[in-house]
């Protein structure tokens, strides 16, 4: 009875969730600097008008709020994947420099634009030099911190995360001072969907999108490695072969992320906690309901951050850390075990 109960909660949440999440994005496309009405939205979308609103339309905000939904998708479930293997609650995946290392490389791409004028990097090579830097840091990190290929060490993933992930960016933000571009630099440091492409929402849906379907696929295994060590091996896990899987899905999904909206803090934090106390345990039933409140989540902070202080924008980095804060320190308090 308690499984059913369990299961019928999940599929409300979710059909909830996704109901909100489509409701977002329609808000999301229907707000912006210029009023445009809600009917010409819907024949813009099904028509190849080339009128400016049209474009305004189809260019620029339907794909900034596909953008949202799946950065704050992949986000929370790379941080629910973060808190399974490493069983702590507090991980995310800043925590492996992932986040760090995109702004590295996004710093280096900058300064090579600099030194050599004839270069131009358009808005498709940036996303591939974050999703560079984010992949080569996090598997940087694992691999420091394994005691061989596939044996991870937690705690030193934790400590060789944390001082990689300061190196590389207090890196970035020294080039960024000594080449004179820190304002170039701020908006990847506070996290954005400003000036979002369909190239970003194609790279989102292919990268990210066949690391989501792995995850639904080592959605078990993660549950049964959460349980803990000894348990996972009694019941015949290759432990350190599913640590080694999630995480090179965590940075799939985070690097994809991050090269298209820059760093977002507190999605990966706090969405899979307040997913934990809705549905459980179960890794099943956590990922897809991480995929949904992290796309609500982000999607409707995207709004917020436009509508703050029309017509500039607040950075959606600080926004979500500022909403994520006291959220997460009402669950430090609430659990004793964190």
């Amino acid at each position: 009875m308690n499984t059913l109960n369990r299961k019928s909660s999940v599929y409300i949440f979710m059909t909830i969730g996704i109901i909100i999440t489509i409701f977002g994005i329609l808000l999301s496309v229907s707000l912006g600097a210029k009023d445009i009405d809600f009917s010409f939205i819907i024949h813009s979308i099904f028509s190849e008008s080339s009128d400016v609103d049209s474009k305004i339309i189809r260019d620029v905000r339907i794909p900034r709020a596909i953008s949202a939904a799946l950065v704050g998708g992949f986000l929370a479930v790379s941080g629910a994947i973060m808190q399974g293997i490493t069983r702590n609650p507090i991980a995310e995946p800043s925590v492996m420099g992932i986040t760090q290392g995109a702004t590295f490389m996004i710093a280096v791409s900058f300064v090579l634009q600099r030194v050599f004028e004839g270069l131009v990097i358009d808005s498709f090579s940036l996303m591939m030099f974050a999703f560079f830097g984010a992949s080569i840091s996090g598997l940087l990190v694992y691999f420091v911190s394994s005691r061989s290929i596939k044996r991870l060490d937690t705690v030193k993933l934790a400590l060789s995360g944390t001082a990689l992930g300061t190196l590389l960016i207090s890196l970035a933000m020294g080039i960024a001072m000594y080449f004179n571009l820190s304002q170039q630099l701020t908006f990847w440091i506070s996290g954005g969907l400003l000036g979002v492409k369909w190239e970003g929402v194609k790279l989102l849906f292919f990268v990210g999108g066949i690391a989501l379907i792995f995850s639904m696929i080592i959605a078990p295994k993660i549950t049964i490695l959460s349980l803990g060590e000894e348990v996972a091996i009694g019941l015949g896990e290759k432990t350190n072969s599913v640590r080694f899987f999630s995480i090179l899905i965590v940075i799939l999904l985070t690097g994809s992320s991050v090269s298209v909206s820059g760093n977002i803090l507190f999605v990966g934090l706090i969405v899979p906690q307040i997913v934990r106390r809705i549905v459980g345990s179960d890794y099943r039933y956590i990922i897809p309901c991480s995929m949904i409140l992290g796309s609500i989540l982000l999607i409707y902070s995207d709004i917020l951050a436009r509508m703050i202080n029309p017509p500039y924008e607040t950075p959606i980095g600080s926004l979500t850390a500022l909403l994520g804060v006291p959220i997460f320190v009402y669950l430090v308090r609430k659990d004793k075990t964190i």
